[in-house]
């Protein structure tokens, strides 16, 4: 097969398969229903192009009807060039909204000089976003993470606050007013990287403000990079886990019922009555959370 045929089949491979996981993830939490009115965020990064992308293809054979908006939020970073998006978008005839908001000035006022500022700028901008959907009428709001962001997070929370959570397909936001879904939650990062190449998508570099991901998450996209080197398909198998998830297995007594497990009697003993002979030294105390060498 010819280098340019071969090129050709395995970019169209590509394209199926990123189109058959977005529409798996999809129809397996429902995230889209007939009429709904989807925002899309686009940040000017390879993920939310692909999402977008994709989710149009969909759009267009779907059995259901929905509306695809794209919205973006120029939050004037130095350097930063506000034609390249909305000419992106006028190109390929989607409806768009660009949104302006100086939540860089916001952030450099307030973050000391040398610490990371994603945090802040996250939050402002999801802040803004949250409100033109509510005000412009938009009942799902639809970002780009993707595979590796899902387990790479499942992670951080393992190893940083001790506890067992990752950023879910499909959530309600804490204020109760937007359903928020994920489409790309089972495609590969790897991939999405190669289909924003082949597509030359205008990608805008996340590194406008000088800002730069935390050391944590560099920490452990660094050691998901490593496992995946040497046994390849591991962050797959990771994901996977997040998917099978067995209460009984684990060690949280809210999820499940383990002091009614096997129990005689209605009345239990509580820890004070346990440890009423211990000195207070030998009170058991908190496991310490491990370190992470870098």
């Amino acid at each position: 097969m010819p280098a340019a045929r071969k090129e050709i089949h395995e970019f169209n491979k590509l394209k199926k398969r990123l189109r058959r996981q977005v529409g798996q993830a999809i129809a397996d939490f429902n995230m889209i229903e007939d009429g709904d009115r989807v925002m899309v965020c686009l940040s000017g990064g390879k993920d939310s192009y692909t999402m977008l992308d994709v989710l149009r293809q969909l759009q267009a054979k779907a059995p259901v009807s929905f509306e695809l908006h794209a919205v973006h939020l120029d939050q004037k970073q130095p350097d930063y060039d506000g034609a390249v998006i909305p000419d992106y978008l006028q190109s390929v005839a989607m409806p768009f909204t660009i949104l302006e908001q100086d939540t860089y000035s916001v952030v450099k006022r307030v973050v000391p000089e040398g610490k990371t500022m994603c945090g802040l700028c996250s939050r402002l901008r999801r802040g803004s976003l949250y409100t033109f959907a509510e005000r412009e009428g938009f009942n799902k709001i639809a970002l780009g993470h993707h595979r590796d962001d899902l387990v790479e997070t499942m992670f951080l929370n393992l190893f940083y606050h001790a506890k067992l959570s990752s950023m879910p397909p499909k959530l309600r936001s804490d204020d109760g007013k937007h359903i928020v879904i994920r489409p790309l939650a089972y495609c590969a990062e790897t991939d999405i990287a190669d289909y924003a190449e082949a597509m030359a998508f205008p990608i805008i570099p996340c590194n406008l403000c000088g800002s730069q991901e935390t050391l944590q998450r560099k920490v452990i996209k660094q050691m998901l990079q490593d496992w995946e080197r040497q046994h390849p398909g591991r962050t797959e198998t990771l994901f996977r886990a997040l998917t099978d998830v067995r209460p009984s297995q684990l060690a949280d007594p809210k999820l499940f019922d383990f002091v009614g497990l096997g129990a005689r009697t209605e009345a239990r003993l509580s820890e004070q009555d346990w440890l009423a002979g211990d000195t207070p030294e030998a009170v058991r105390k908190p496991f310490p959370l491990p370190v992470l060498v870098q």
